[in-house]
């Protein structure tokens, strides 16, 4: 049997491999701490799933429009208005089955063989695949922990040819934590308007800021980047639901024309009971989001404080998001190596910094209880002491 190219080229998820083995492990008896945890732990808020089984009630399950309920893209404009000083109408809007499905579809609409997606690394595991798929060529640009794994000037500059269709930007970052201050976006808003580049902005963990920062949409930064700006997010980080596949995306009109006609042969509609629990977490009480925000905060202060305090361990203090990168390359260990010891000796399960593009760092994530990231690094210290 002769599966297609396209398929065989794409790498699979090391994020959902380790995860479904610490499952499996759990099932067998042995006792995890998850560590690479890419959800918030917290339930999806009351309101929120009160409105889902309102809709179910209601008998609100039948087909909506493909690219989401007018509702729920007037709430998406409404938040973006409020939020990010963004001004979309609804036909700037889509809804799609979660962000991923958001990206996916933007990299299949915008992207043709010979073109090339410029990605700073670390990035997130998908987007180089996904990039793939459409028949493009990832980029990659390598940045450094002193420069806060952010772009600089001179690397973009480097990175773009004739070629480059489109810079991605996840801020704040999966892997990690890193947020792209005022200064950084205006650099690479410049650049991306100069080149008449597109920018592909992964807002998804917008809401999960930390030290008083206030997140910035590089579309907000002057009309000409924001017509190149492709402004992504969704409810499953902010309001932990990420299990209800809702995301979406806003921006050019004809691009967004574009992916509706995409979805309308793939996915149609994201699930109707789930638009209408996204409209309720938009509209609806927002105490939700504060409250995990400061519980995030929390234990991102004590994980880097137990990081830092082990020898041969170190990592950068994240600014947004839930995930810590650590630096692992004291213990002469690769990340895969290093996170499939500590789960089989120590029941800890980390994701490998390869499948973020760095052999010499692991993910963890702080999406987990106090007690549990306390026994968890309990074990860490106990295993590297044994090594």
């Amino acid at each position: 049997m002769r599966i297609a190219k396209r398929v065989q080229d794409v790498a699979p998820s090391l994020t959902l491999a380790i995860t479904a083995r610490a499952k499996e492990m759990k099932k067998q008896g042995r006792s995890i701490v998850n560590f690479a945890a890419g959800e918030p732990d917290f339930d999806t808020p009351a309101n929120v799933k009160k409105a889902a089984v309102s809709a179910i009630e209601a008998g609100f399950t039948k087909y909506t429009p493909a690219s989401g309920m007018k509702e729920l893209k007037d709430a998406i404009c409404s938040k973006l208005k409020s939020d990010n000083g963004l001004s979309y109408k609804p036909s700037q809007v889509i809804v799609s089955c979660g962000a991923k499905h958001v990206l996916y579809n933007i990299f299949q609409v915008l992207c043709e063989p010979g073109d090339e997606v410029v990605i700073p690394s670390p990035y997130w595991v998908s987007y180089p695949e996904m990039v793939k798929l459409s028949g493009a060529k990832p980029v990659i640009v390598k940045t450094s922990a002193k420069d806060g794994f952010r772009l600089t000037e001179a690397q973009l500059k480097k990175a773009i040819s004739k070629k480059t269709k489109a810079i991605i930007l996840n801020s704040p970052s999966n892997p990690t934590g890193s947020v792209y201050c005022i200064e950084h976006l205006s650099m690479v808003a410049k650049i991306a308007a100069e080149k008449n580049i597109f920018v592909i902005s992964d807002e998804i963990y917008e809401k999960l800021l930390y030290d008083n920062l206030k997140h910035i949409s590089i579309a907000s930064l002057g009309k000409k980047i924001f017509d190149l700006t492709l402004v992504v997010n969704g409810v499953s980080k902010s309001h932990s639901m990420t299990g209800w596949r809702i995301g979406y995306v806003a921006g050019d009109e004809k691009i967004i024309s574009s992916i509706n006609k995409l979805q309308s042969h793939s996915t149609s509609n994201p699930a109707s009971i789930s638009q209408k629990a996204a409209l309720e977490a938009l509209t609806g009480k927002q105490d939700y989001v504060s409250e995990a925000r400061g519980e995030f905060e929390a234990r991102r202060d004590y994980i880097v404080a137990r990081i830092k305090e082990i020898k041969g361990l170190d990592c950068f203090k994240p600014q947004g998001a839930f995930y810590v990168f650590c630096d692992i390359s004291k213990t002469k260990m690769d990340s895969m190596n290093f996170a499939k010891k500590l789960l089989e000796e120590e029941g800890v399960a980390v994701i490998p910094g390869v499948a973020f593009g760095w052999d010499n760092y692991v993910r963890m994530s702080f999406a987990t209880s106090m007690d549990e990231i306390k026994e968890g690094m309990t074990r860490i210290t106990r295993w590297l002491e044994k090594q």
